[in-house]
């Protein structure tokens, strides 16, 4: 099992306790690099319409569990994108 899958696996089953750090590099993985960070909030842009866009908070060196929960909610999203995308 991969380091990354092993992370999605803990933020599924403990979003409360996930890194930032962690958080931070499934993020990259998944959606590159971010557009903005130096602040509070660190912004990754998405394929999407809409609100085109992830973003996460350093909150003492964890991740904020409801961005946890946001991040997997458009991972899915994304997943299922490029799984429609290869059945044209």
């Amino acid at each position: 099992m991969s380091k990354s899958h092993k992370i999605l696996e803990k933020m599924k089953n403990e979003p409360k306790n996930i890194r930032f750090e962690e958080l931070l590099k499934i993020c990259t993985k998944y959606f590159g690099e971010p557009r903005k960070s130096g602040t509070s909030h660190t912004v990754f842009k998405t394929a999407w319409q809409g609100d085109p866009r992830i973003n996460i908070q350093n909150d003492k060196g964890m991740a904020k569990a409801y961005q946890v929960k946001q991040v997997l909610i458009a991972i899915e999203k994304l997943t299922n994108l490029q799984g429609n995308k290869n059945e044209h």
